[in-house]
């Protein structure tokens, strides 16, 4: 018998006998992720030994990546059914019908562990991934949208990595030919030693031409097309089991290497055999290569599947079937087709430049029958790779620092103290701490915030990408709170929305809130580009599950993610857990992230964040009035982080669903209505922070325009509800609010006559000026709210300069200024 060598696992055994090995010598399954119980079910499972490839096969296929092991069961709990669902959870993507004869498939998916490793290729092959996941529904990819988090940009390691990930983000989304569009970009501590990378791909497809990725049709057979297979990424999915720790530089051969150009191809070839007819299914090859996608097509169709182990293109020499069965190496798909089909599908590759091997056969006893020169040297039952993969439930334990946090007062000096200070840009303290204190005039305070990494543009990012290939996205980065594709497909009378969004602080404070205002904010910004939110696809980044405490964050952020979820009408397509995001340094924060899509019918009615001209009105909507504990707008805040050294404190404001609901109801009617010229959410950084970033997209508008020298400003007054301190209106964050741009007259009148009726709460809080100058004022009266219907009085407060905000706004994180 054929002698089968696997040097990484450091084990040596007879390919077609069980292995001998035990507890007390070597247990090769520790080393590949598994447990001693584990262990003990598929030799009870098997009825024998499983030798070295069918040992690999099972280590990869009931890794936490790919078996879901310890979140399948909480998983449960999301809503997923809707109407507008074609797809939901369990296939490459999700799939959701837009109308008329087209669907959406987007997915989100991570690649943290590469990244720490890698950052250029991590971040690379993981946009790579995803694009294939899109494609394998037989959708063509249109846009991506990554939301990352990093370790303070100060840190030259986090530096690096940032650098890094941005890089290969560009580098390989703008040779693929795929747009990046959107995303978002956070920095924190909490992050220094694993960093996320989320990344989100959206394909359009005609409904009549989906494809599922099922190994049915006995005698069918299976055909890999694209790179050939080499050592790359070997057990990449069980690297992205565990935690980072100092040997994981290491483990630099588990990162993939990426080939834009070929993926290109890839892409070109398989779309054209899907609208020829010629595919029964498709495949990505992702996680855990050859073994996974052919496990989980014929899992999916009920059937076998038959694997010849040197018919697999090879680009070195000296492969074992070990090696090719779990190489991860990028850039190919695996076909199901009929036989008869095979030479069509052979030309389409070869006019691609592509490779096209009849690798294997369906077959009807269930089995994964792996061969090596006609000799079997592995043979498992499918079902055990896919439906028996351990499913547990982890103990769950509300972590302790929950009673430190919950205690402390967010920012005790704004909370309390400031509410009674004179209301002038006098010096406030702005920290509990005495000793620590810090003194800032309100001016100071917005010109930090909007400096901060985490706030200020992320231009030096999105610049590095081409967001406009394939024309159709409509709003930039940076221009709006949503990304807007015009879909030329449908005669233009059809438009995508995508936003990111999570806040890690939020849920390191309350998992549950967190995960609410984590599905709240990416549904409000997708409707402040006039767009109404469908569905989610998810990221769900986490700590080690078998900790208590950290299976109890994933939990509840499932439970508010649901109930967002619920209530905005935005089922679960489908997403990706991560677990394991932990280093020396400790978990990261629990960070739940959302895409949302929307869908519009009328993409010429969709706005961004700029105002237009002067004379336009601003109106605020939705939650006016702050949370009944108005201590709560500080914690997890910017502001927060940005003066105080001892990480998230307090409790976050809530988000009422039910106002929520109706706040982007009522602001879609706007948008029918066709009266709004600018819309954007306020949250990180408050309500000043928002003004600003909406004149600030204005100017960098007009100077892509050749408008010449930016001339717009604003004349803003806060809300004057006597409970809540000026810097509390100025820079405190709570969801469900919305600033929105009208044109003075009629346009106005109509806003009013429709938010009147809505019943939604609203206020006048400026207009925009021809000054180059942000003024922010306080109601003359400042225990009264000014009514709807009429301006408050005035006193004014602070003024910036744009010239001033826009230079902090754009300074680049890593020392320098875009």
């Amino acid at each position: 018998m054929t002698r089968v060598v696997h040097t990484q696992a450091g084990v040596a055994g007879d390919s077609g006998a069980p292995a001998r090995t035990g507890l007390q010598t070597e247990a090769p399954w520790r080393r590949q992720g598994l447990t001693d119980a584990e262990y003990a079910r598929i030799v009870e499972l098997l009825g024998r030994h499983p030798n070295e490839l069918e040992l690999g096969m099972f280590a990869v296929l009931w890794s936490e990546h790919c078996g879901y092991k310890h979140s399948k069961r909480a998983l449960r709990r999301f809503p997923t059914r809707g109407p507008q669902v074609l797809v939901g959870p369990g296939e490459n993507a999700g799939v959701v019908d837009i109308g008329e004869s087209f669907a959406v498939a987007f997915r989100m998916e991570s690649h943290n562990h590469p990244c720490a490793i890698e950052p250029y290729q991590g971040a690379a092959t993981g946009v790579g991934g995803i694009i294939r996941d899109i494609l394998a529904m037989g959708a063509r990819p249109v846009a991506l949208l990554d939301s990352l988090r990093f370790g303070p940009p100060s840190e030259p390691r986090s530096a690096h990595i940032a650098r890094g990930v941005v890089e290969g983000i560009a580098g390989y989304g703008n040779c693929v030919g795929v747009p990046t569009v959107g995303g978002e970009i956070a920095f924190d501590p909490a992050y220094a030693g694993n960093p996320l990378c989320n990344v989100l791909c959206v394909g359009l497809i005609e409904k009549e031409r989906l494809t599922r990725a099922a190994a049915t049709g006995v005698g069918n057979v299976c055909i890999l097309v694209g790179q050939h297979t080499g050592r790359d990424g070997i057990h990449g999915a069980t690297f992205a089991s565990v935690e980072l720790d100092a040997e994981s530089e290491s483990r630099r051969p588990s990162v993939q290497v990426g080939d834009p150009f070929m993926e290109k191809l890839l892409i070109e070839a398989c779309l054209e055999i899907v609208e020829r007819g010629l595919a029964v299914g498709i495949q990505d090859l992702g996680a855990a290569g050859l073994t996974s996608s052919l496990a989980e097509t014929a899992g999916r169709g009920g059937t076998g599947v038959d694997v010849e182990v040197e018919a697999v293109p090879q680009r070195e020499t000296g492969m074992t079937p070990y090696e090719v069965m779990l190489s991860e190496s990028q850039e190919r798909m695996l076909v199901i087709a009929r036989p008869e089909n095979v030479p069509a599908i052979k030309e389409i590759c070869y006019r691609w430049g592509l490779n096209a091997a009849v690798v294997g056969r369906v077959t009807g006893d269930g089995l994964f029958t792996v061969r090596w020169h006609g000799q079997i040297v592995g043979q498992v039952p499918v079902r055990l790779l896919t439906e028996e993969t351990p499913v547990y439930d982890p103990e769950a334990k509300e972590p302790a620092y929950l009673a430190v946090t919950r205690q402390a007062a967010a920012v005790p000096a704004v909370a309390a103290g400031v509410a009674a200070a004179p209301a002038v840009a006098a010096p406030a303290t702005l920290t509990g701490e005495p000793e620590d204190s810090v003194k800032a005039s309100p001016r100071e305070l917005l010109l930090r915030l909007l400096a901060s990494p985490t706030v200020a543009s992320k231009a030096w990012a999105y610049r590095r990408y081409d967001h406009q290939v394939q024309t159709r996205t409509a709003i930039l980065p940076g221009a709006g709170d949503a990304a807007l594709l015009v879909l030329r497909e449908t005669g233009m009378r059809k438009g995508i929305a995508l936003a990111t969004d999570g806040n890690g602080r939020l849920c390191y404070l309350d998992p549950r809130r967190g995960g609410r205002l984590a599905v709240a904010e990416a549904a409000r910004n997708v409707a402040c580009v006039g767009a109404r939110p469908i569905a989610i696809t998810n990221c769900l980044n986490f700590g080690n599950p078998e900790d208590p405490e950290i299976f109890w964050q994933f939990k509840e952020a499932i439970e508010g993610m649901s109930e967002a979820a619920e209530a905005l009408g935005t089922p679960v397509t489908g997403g990706n857990v991560s677990f394991y995001n932990e280093s020396e340094r400790g978990a990261i924060f629990p960070t739940p992230v959302v895409g949302m899509l929307g869908v519009t019918d009328r993409p010429d009615l969709c706005r961004g964040m700029a105002p237009g001209r002067t004379g336009q009105r601003l109106l605020l909507l939705g939650a006016v009035e702050g949370p009944e504990r108005p201590d709560e707008v500080w914690a997890g805040s910017e502001l927060q982080a940005l003066l105080s050294g001892a990480g998230p404190q307090g409790v976050p404001a809530d988000v009422d669903l039910a106002l929520e609901k109706r706040l982007q109801d009522t602001l879609l009617k706007l948008y029918e209505a066709g009266v709004v010229e600018a819309a954007h959410d306020v949250s990180e950084g408050g309500l000043a922070v928002a003004v600003a970033e909406m004149l600030i997209a204005a100017a960098e508008a007009m100077s892509l325009a050749g408008a010449g020298n930016p001339s717009l400003g604003a004349d803003v007054t806060l809300p004057g509800d006597p409970r809540l301190s000026p810097l509390t209106h100025a820079f405190g964050e709570w969801p469900s609010r919305v600033i929105v741009a009208v044109d003075p007259g009629e346009a106005e009148a109509r806003a009013v006559a429709l938010l009147e009726a809505s019943g939604l709460p609203w206020i006048r809080l400026g207009e925009i000026t021809g000054r180059a100058l942000l003024t922010f004022r306080l109601p003359s009266n400042s225990g009264s709210q000014a009514s709807p219907g009429e301006m408050p009085g005035e006193t004014e407060w602070f003024s910036v300069s744009l010239d001033e905000a826009w230079k902090a706004y754009s300074r680049e994180p890593f020392g320098r200024e875009e």
